[in-house]
């Protein structure tokens, strides 16, 4: 080491000591002078030091064993923080689905990750919800600012389309969970069939989720027809036609037009309907094969130019070229096929094509096509059954990567289409539509889906189309079934659920419940190791106290109430809030740490939608560490939201 090194350390040395002392010295000035000391961090002890370090330490632990629900984009979409015209509400289902991973978590038949996400779900100490039929969310924008207990203590607020807007049942979306592929396979083989599982156990029920106008099936007397007779299957169909059709969620999820209330109502308020009113779709109802091309015109936007729909046997049903009411900027000709010539004397217009549909079609038509939310919003029409070639096959394993018509003709029919340098044809899209949906009918319902039947699976049946001997596994009979939310419970041992409301809420709860293999016992000689507690009311505040009661004991508890028309209309309106508003903060108040309340407003039947209010009871946390040196507390807190 030179000389000038050693100086240099020495001087750095003797700088570092000098530096010290002074801050000693500063230090003890400032703690012996008041005034000095006013506006300065307080210094810890060790003692006080060792003592916090010891309650922030608590403070982490509590927090990491936090249950958090947050919204994904969907539920982001559906939130009533956003303006309605840009809201898009979800399903009562999506809800469910929610509510039974929250008591199984990795166990729960479905997940509620199209939606939300909720982490650390086995941390949920229980779930309470409260069902509160006859309020909607009209009533609470119109009275928002009388809950207060709503919004301050409920943080996830969503738009839900709710069994009331089409006259369902809210108890039936709520209580019956419908299998899952797995499960029916289960039933089948142990069964032979769903209906004989349905009738050994007693608790399926059959799953109808529709929300447009409708009614059954009736013979020219005005009779219903058999169930029996509808459940009859075409000659080559090996499965119902009505297990493709698209769910509301579904048709919601890839934007296809919907007679919904709320935000949707006003951004599809110049589309109609394809009739007034549907018939319940069955395994025969006649399906017809849709296709339209569009040019673009002034506005910017893709105009229909030609319709073409054909059925089953592939003839020509309805086509017409139809001139749009703005004038053509560009014909797409390379996609549309469509040429100024072949439109120079047609005088058809959209709303001609709309009353002729609204004729032609039969009340329980499905439509079939390639992505056909694109086609009917062209159209600005509305229709209840679709089968979406492009959902119901799928090459890539996601369920959001969709093939192109043209790859699943070449792929599952041998055929080549679109393959014209003029451009596609209607017919011809039309017809390809309608030949993989009958394709997919003659064989299994995870034909042709690497989602539903796995990526190797499929490509074994690849190989089987190539080489022409193609799978023919029957599955009969298999329809829309469910089991109660109660049943799946009964999977975790010690788990348990209660149902609280009058003697009408039972009835409808009881059909869930009827000829099940579960104990169930009335409130009176309810035993802890019952798994389904009855507890039947005389008024809702009654069912509102008991709740508060009883909803620790259980690892579900609904609270259903119902409001009649005098404490809904608009003398009454308010103070009726004001009285939810309180059961909310009552129910609040009786949920332990962790636990999740849910509070769902049944909506109104052809009118508005309902609306559900969400949030996970925080544990309250308050530190206080004392200083000894004359300085005020120092507070640590987290409080509840």
């Amino acid at each position: 080491m030179t000389m000038s090194n050693e100086n240099n350390i020495e001087v750095s040395s003797l700088l570092s000591s000098r530096k010290k002392c002074l801050n000693d010295i500063e230090y003890h000035q400032e703690m012996n002078n008041p005034i000095m000391n006013q506006g300065k961090k307080p210094r810890l002890s060790s003692k006080e030091y060792y003592q916090l370090k010891k309650q922030l330490h608590e403070r982490k632990k509590i927090l990491s064993s936090t249950p958090i629900l947050s919204l994904k984009a969907v539920g982001d979409n559906a939130s009533l923080c956003i303006d309605a015209k840009s809201r898009i509400p979800i399903f009562l289902n999506d809800i469910q689905h929610l509510l039974i991973y929250s008591l199984l978590g990795q166990h729960s038949p479905y997940s509620p990750e199209r939606w939300c996400c909720l982490e650390k779900f086995n941390k949920v100490s229980h779930t309470v919800v409260l069902v509160v039929e006859g309020l909607s969310l009209l009533h609470f924008n119109n009275n928002e600012t009388v809950f207060t207990n709503v919004n301050k203590n409920l943080e996830h607020r969503m738009e839900i389309v709710t069994p009331a807007t089409y006259g369902g049942s809210i108890v039936e979306d709520l209580a019956a969970v419908p299998l899952t592929g797995t499960e029916k396979n289960k039933l089948i083989k142990k069964f032979g069939s769903l209906e004989a599982a349905m009738q050994s156990t007693g608790d399926l029920v059959k799953l109808l989720k529709i929300v447009f106008p409708m009614r059954p099936q009736t013979a020219q007397d005005g009779k219903l027809i058999d169930r029996n007779i509808l459940s009859e299957l075409p000659k080559n169909d090996k499965f119902p036609r009505t297990q493709l059709l698209l769910s509301p969620m579904q048709l919601v999820d890839h934007d296809y037009p919907l007679p919904l209330q709320g935000g949707l109502a006003e951004k599809y308020k110049d589309y109609v309907l394809t009739k007034d009113e549907y018939l319940e779709a069955t395994p025969n109802s006649p399906m017809f094969g849709l296709d339209c091309e569009m040019c673009r015109t002034t506005l910017g936007i893709l105009e229909l130019t030609r319709i073409s729909i054909v059925d089953e046997n592939l003839d020509l049903f309805y086509e017409s070229f139809v001139k749009p009411d703005n004038e053509i900027i560009d014909y797409l000709t390379r996609y549309s096929g469509i040429t100024p010539n072949m439109l120079k004397n047609v005088t058809t217009k959209l709303s001609d094509v709309q009353n002729e549909l609204r004729k032609i079609l039969p009340a329980d038509a499905i439509l079939v096509g390639q992505s056909l939310n694109a086609d009917l919003h062209t159209l600005k029409m509305m229709h209840p059954y679709v089968i979406d070639t492009s959902v119901i096959f799928n090459l890539t394993g996601d369920r959001y990567r969709k093939s192109k018509l043209q790859l699943l003709s070449r792929v599952f029919l041998c055929e080549t289409i679109q393959d014209s340098r003029s451009g596609h044809c209607s017919i011809e899209d039309s017809q390809a539509s309608m030949k993989l949906a009958k394709l997919k009918l003659q064989n299994n319902i995870y034909y042709g889906d690497a989602v539903m039947m796995g990526y190797l699976q499929l490509q074994e049946t690849l190989d089987n189309i190539r080489k022409n001997h193609q799978n023919n596994i029957r599955i009969n009979n298999q329809e829309k079934y469910g089991v109660s939310i109660f049943n799946h419970l009964t999977k975790v041992k010690d788990m348990s659920s209660s149902i609280i409301g009058n003697k009408q809420v039972m009835n409808e709860y009881s059909m869930y419940l009827k000829n099940t293999k579960l104990n169930v016992m009335d409130d009176a000689n309810f035993d802890k190791t019952d798994p389904v507690r009855l507890v039947l009311t005389d008024s809702n505040k009654q069912s509102i106290k008991r709740a508060c009661e009883i909803s620790m004991k259980h690892a579900l508890t609904f609270c259903h109430v119902k409001l009649d028309s005098q404490q809904t209309n608009d003398d009454s309106i308010k103070k009726t809030c004001k009285n939810v508003d309180k059961w909310v903060s009552k129910l609040w108040n009786h949920i332990a740490d962790n636990g999740l309340l849910c509070v769902v407003f049944g909506g109104e039947k052809n009118a508005a939608n309902g609306a559900c209010f969400l949030n996970i009871k925080r544990q309250q946390l308050l530190f206080e560490c004392k200083k000894t040196r004359n300085i005020s507390s120092l507070n640590i807190s987290c409080l509840n939201n």
